[in-house]
């Protein structure tokens, strides 16, 4: 079995695209079986944030497996695999295995070395143990992508030198607003992970007043009690709008939320004085409608253009030390996958040689009735001896050149030699009952 990664990112699709491709909480698990459904695909797990929508997975074959996962992205996005040809990118085996940890790293991220990725890796994992997608391969490979990420934030200044995507946003909507967000009255629409991170961030950098909205009420009630907020109706949208300089627009809907209808009424009602009204839209799919952008008075600041002015941030220095925890790491795995891989082999070959064993012994017994029930256990015993000692330097040997690079080759020269039948599936017996019980929690995530 192995590792294969498929997906698009912001380095290589534009937000219309991963609108597209995004999955969301409600049809996670039936993607997973989909996913499952298909006849070179053994295990998967779909990450699916405002960045990036990604599938890793355990396959039987590169070929096959790559054609299945692409046509599940694509039924997902509406539209042919041969349309997604130039967003997607493609990692294999080792490839694979490093790109997942940097991910988890957040070598990969929009804002270098941020740490809410590991959240969305996590939950990404979770869900998949939830819906039985993830086997023995997967539930290794995020174990040890979570144990990487939490090394190079403890290890390194990566999180301290990067930012939050919601604070680099925030960042870029002061520039907009002489400068600074202390006193500027704004609004968060949405309550989930990003929606209560930029009320966190707004409150820390001073802006106020401050006020929620959510499609659930509750939920913005709930939150915007934890910082002296205020919440208001979705209904009150237009109303609410039309009072503040800056809005962080951070839901789960399907369909824009803050619409050109909606933006153009506010608008109507604002001072034009108070400068411009700058609108971070942070979903995946978006929440700001594309015309929006061309009304005058209005700043969008999206995940596009978020991409092209972060390229290259103040975590870049530290990414050298955690570029090196990454290398280590994922050698270290290639070395345990490639043991995992040869033990199925050497334990058919010991299958093998106890079923000669057991039919050598039966024609004992048949050939020499008179032995007693002693003497037999004593040949049984013997003969076993004989086999454990022959068997045991050859099995110890392969193992270790098993874990070596291109060890590969001696685990298949064993099947070859003593033509062992060994299924070609990962084996699940080993998959941990609990998994990353780490509770401490990551704020947010990509999204």
């Amino acid at each position: 079995m192995k590792l294969l990664v498929v997906g698009a990112s912001y380095r290589t699709a534009p937000v219309a695209t991963l609108e597209q491709l995004a999955v969301g909480p409600a049809d996670l698990t039936r993607t997973l079986d989909h996913l499952l459904a298909q006849p070179y695909v053994s295990e998967a797990v779909l990450v699916s944030t405002c960045n990036r929508v990604e599938v890793y997975a355990a396959v039987s074959g590169f070929h096959g497996g790559l054609g299945d996962i692409c046509a599940v992205l694509a039924e997902q996005a509406g539209t042919l695999p041969a349309s997604l040809a130039n967003h997607l990118y493609v990692h294999y085996d080792a490839a694979a295995v490093d790109h997942v940890f940097r991910v988890a790293a957040g070598l990969d991220s929009m804002v270098v070395g941020e740490a809410q990725i590991l959240g969305q890796l996590r939950d990404a994992y979770h869900w998949a143990s939830g819906a039985d997608s993830a086997g023995r391969l997967l539930h290794e490979l995020m174990q040890q992508a979570l144990r990487v990420g939490k090394r190079a934030h403890a290890e390194t200044g990566i999180d301290r030198a990067g930012q939050s995507v919601v604070s680099a946003a925030l960042d870029l909507a002061a520039g907009h607003l002489d400068g600074a967000l202390a006193g500027r009255p704004a609004l968060v629409v949405g309550a989930g992970a990003m929606g209560a991170l930029g009320v966190a961030t707004l409150s820390r950098l001073g802006a106020g007043p401050l006020t929620v909205t959510n499609r659930g009420a509750d939920r913005a009630v709930r939150l915007a009690e934890s910082y002296g907020a205020s919440a208001a109706p979705m209904a009150g949208l237009t109303d609410v709008l039309s009072t503040v300089d800056i809005v962080v627009a951070a839901t789960a809907a399907t369909e824009p939320v803050l619409t050109r209808e909606v933006v153009t009424r506010a608008l109507a009602d604002r001072d034009p004085d108070r400068g411009p009204l700058v609108l971070l839209d942070l979903a995946v799919p978006r929440d700001v409608e594309a015309g929006v952008a061309g009304l005058p008075g209005v700043e969008v600041i999206d995940i596009d253009r978020m991409a092209a002015v972060l390229a290259g941030g103040p975590a870049a220095a530290e990414a050298t030390a955690v570029e090196r925890i990454v290398t280590a790491e994922v050698e270290s795995f290639l070395t345990w996958l490639r043991g995992a891989d040869v033990a199925p082999t050497v334990a058919a070959l010991r299958g093998r040689a106890e079923d000669v064993v057991a039919t050598e012994l039966r024609r004992l017994a048949q050939r020499r009735p008179d032995l007693s029930d002693d003497q037999r256990a004593d040949v049984a015993r013997t003969v076993h001896r004989v086999v454990q000692r022959l068997l045991h330097q050859p099995t110890v040997r392969v193992r270790q050149l098993a874990a070596e690079p291109g060890g590969d080759q001696y685990a298949a020269l064993l099947r070859e030699l003593f033509d062992l039948q060994v299924p070609q599936t990962s084996p699940v017996d080993t998959v941990p009952d609990v998994v990353d019980t780490d509770p401490t929690p990551y704020p947010g995530g990509e999204r």
